[in-house]
Parts: structure tokens; sequence; C-alpha cells
């Protein structure tokens, strides 16, 4: 069957971590990444024991803020530009990348909250482990929601590609991996950055499809093998491909982040990562025969569609005619080079803002509130899109991230924790004792 992309906006990604917390280290119910609004400008009158603890998280926080501005410029603002039909320098810049920082983010964050830099054992593990779980639920039933007032059913038609759902899946299959050192949850995210992209392509012709391109509860009951299938492989932000991005962060959070060597070595592993993975794409499409095998082997597909296919992603998704798919490194595409390629976009920009936080963390704080609430800020984008309260122009970008930003910064300096953050991080806390108190009764 013919198969030919077309320069379409595959929605870019939120994924929302609870935040801050209001306190100067991370909450176990949250993995939260900031403390209170005073400790994000690391001010003067902080212990010097507690200031380089405030500015990594001060550092995480804005980055995260940075992946949800990135977010609602690919949803908002256009892909291509209509005259010269060049990709825009926001999906440039943002296209896929966005979804890795905040997968590797929510990593982080899981990090901080199951012990940080020395995994919680015993019965905290096993608490931790339980907490997990329901914030993973929860956000993933926020996620289900919202799909129901989302508008549209293809990718042509939804207004963005809602994470939420997404991001529950993440987080279940990221339990069993919780009590692990940095080294071995580096090798796994490695294994999952070449296997996960495997199986999609093994699988994907053989899986069923979910109608909605955003599952719904009714999806879920309805058809609960084919949602699981989307969710795991064939969606757009699949889960099993994505732990590599999700391990990676819980890795990085194993680190000592507040070290200038270790956030060095991010902002330089980083980008060599990136260069290297575009590099191995680049030579195997276009020096060693990849190019000639995608479009003799794919019926419907010449040299430009492939590139298309390589600069603003597949339509909906790869064909599997061939393995030489698994080569291109296009947005959206999940193959081994573009997961390697986000995620060495993902790890640079975290020791950047690392770093930019040891001396500027004041001067993060627009960022850092936004990124301290983004499921709070993301899930209120998403209902601003469903009542199509934006067009494809640069004010209505600029409308959604000045009422993001002033809501974070005046809720974080009267009330703190964002809204939805503070009653994720309410339940998962009462889980966590609820599992403590059993443990620790006799018999």
């Amino acid at each position: 069957m013919p198969w030919a992309p077309v320069p379409a906006r595959p929605a870019s990604t939120p994924l929302a971590d609870e935040a801050s917390t209001g306190r100067a280290t991370a909450d176990p119910a949250t993995g939260s990444a900031t403390s209170s609004t005073a400790s994000s400008t690391a001010s003067s009158t902080a212990s010097p024991a507690a200031a380089p603890a405030k500015r990594r998280l001060v550092g995480v926080d804005a980055a995260r803020g940075l992946a949800l501005i990135g977010m609602i410029a690919i949803h908002i603002l256009p892909s291509w530009d209509p005259e010269t039909f060049e990709p825009t320098a926001q999906w440039t810049v943002f296209a896929g990348r966005s979804a890795a920082l905040f997968a590797l983010l929510a990593g982080v964050g899981l990090a901080f909250s199951t012990g940080g830099r020395t995994p919680h054992t015993g019965r905290a593990m096993t608490a931790d482990r339980a907490g997990v779980a329901v914030r993973a639920l929860l956000i993933a039933g926020l996620g289900l929601a919202i799909n129901h007032v989302l508008p549209g059913s293809t990718i042509d038609e939804v207004p963005a590609v809602n994470i939420l759902v997404y991001y529950g899946a993440f987080f279940l299959l990221a339990i069993p991996f919780l009590r692990l050192p940095a080294r071995a949850l580096f090798v796994w995210a490695g294994v999952f950055a070449l296997a996960g992209p495997a199986l999609v392509h093994l699988l994907r012709d053989v899986l069923p499809v979910v109608e909605r391109y955003n599952p719904d509860y009714l999806d879920l009951v309805g058809d609960p093998g084919a949602t699981a299938a989307r969710l795991l492989l064939t969606g757009t932000f699949p889960a099993l491909p994505y732990l590599a991005y999700l391990l990676t962060g819980l890795a990085i959070g194993r680190l000592d982040l507040a070290g200038i060597r270790v956030q060095t070595g991010l902002v330089l592993g980083g980008a060599l990562l990136a260069a290297g993975a575009s590099l191995a794409s680049w030579v195997l499409v276009d020096r060693a025969g990849g190019l000639d095998q995608l479009v003799t082997r794919t019926p419907g597909v010449d040299e430009e569609l492939v590139t298309e296919v390589i600069v603003f992603g597949p339509d909906p998704t790869l064909p599997t005619t061939t393995w030489w798919w698994l080569t291109v490194g296009g947005p959206y595409t999940n193959t081994p080079p573009a997961l390697l390629l986000g995620l060495g976009s993902a790890v640079a920009a975290l020791g950047v803002f690392l770093l930019l936080a040891r001396r500027w963390g004041s001067w993060l704080l627009p960022l850092s509130a936004m990124g301290a609430m983004t499921l709070t800020v993301y899930s209120a984008h998403l209902l601003a899109l469903a009542a199509e309260v934006h067009y494809d122009e640069p004010l209505w970008f600029w409308i959604h991230v000045a009422v993001a930003m002033a809501f974070a910064l005046l809720w974080r300096q009267a009330m703190g924790q964002g809204p939805l953050e503070r009653l994720v991080a309410a339940l998962v806390r009462a889980t966590r004792r609820r599992v403590l108190a059993r443990e620790q009764r006799p018999g």
C-alpha cells in the first residue's frame, strides 16, 4: 500500500512531574525538584550546605519550564514555512526534544523521591513503589479525562497529543528499576533505546489499533488491548522506547548533581551523544545505502518523502517494509538515532541549566516556577486547546506562555505547590504512610 508522509505537526509532549513542595529537599511523595519560593532564588540567607542542593533543584525545574515552553510552541506555532516549505526555527529546536527533556526530568524526579544518590531500601522502598504506582494511576487517569474533551480523532484533527496517559505508563514500567544504581540504569537505558524501536518495528503491523489518537476511558474499557498497545509500542510516545529517557534521568538523579564536574560532564556528554547519533544516522542513510533501501523497499516513497520524514517526522508512523527505517533520526520516529539524539540534547540541556543555576538561579525563576507545576500548567494548556482558544499565530503562543508564567509565579508566591501537584502529593503521601504503617505492624 503506498505510503506518503506530509509535513503535519505531531503534537509535542509534556511530562508533568509533580514539583515544588516547599521543602529544601525532595519530597518522596512527589519527586519534587524545587523547594519554596525563597529557595528558588538561592537566597543569601540559606546555609552554605543547603545552597548547592537549592541550585541543583532550581536548575532541574528551569529545564522543565523550558521543555514546557517548547511543547506549547510545537502545539500552537506552525512546523513549516508555507512559502519556502522549510521547517520553522521552533520546529527545528523543539520537535521531539521537548518530549525527551520532559521524560528525562521525570526520571530525575523519581530519583529524588526514592532516596537521591542512595536508593531507599526495605520498607521505605516498598512505600516508594506504592507511591509511584499511585502517582502513575492518578496522572494517567487525569490524562484519560482530558482526552474526553480534546476534539478530533486523527493526527490531523487533534490539537495536541496528550502525553499524560503515556506518562502514567512510564512510571509504572519504571517501578522495577528504582533500586538499581546509576551504572546499571545507564545500561538498561541503552537496552531500551535499541530494543524498544526493534519491538515497535516487529509488532506494529500485528498489534490492535485504537481508533482515537488520544485514547480516553471509553477506549480503555472498550478495547483495553489496543489502548495498551498504543501506550507501550505504537503511540506517539511509546513507553517501552521512552524508558531510555526515564531510566537515564533516574540514573542522573543518582549522581552528585550539585557537583560542577557532574554538571559539566552532562553538557559535554550530552552534546557528544547528540552529535554522534546525528552523524551515525546521516552516514547510514546518506552514505551507507540506506536511502536507496528505503526508496526501493517502500512503495510510494521517493527521496523527497524520506527527507520529509527526517525533517518533520512520520505521518503518522514509520513503515515497516525494511529495517533501514530504524536508521532515520527524524522527530517522533522513535528510532535508535532519534532516541539517542533526543537523549543527548536533553542531558546537555539539563547540564546547562544546572550550571546556570549555580550563579543566576534567581534569574531562572520565571522558568523554574512554570517547571515546578507542569502538571497544572500543561493540563490547563490542553483544556485551552480543546476550547480552541488559540490560532496558529505567534500572538497566541505568547499569550499561552505569558498566562502560564504569570499564574505559576503568583500561585507559587501565594500558595507554594501547584494545585494539581498538591492533590497528587497528598494522595501519594497518604499511600506511603499506609504502606509504612502496615509494614511496621507485628506479625
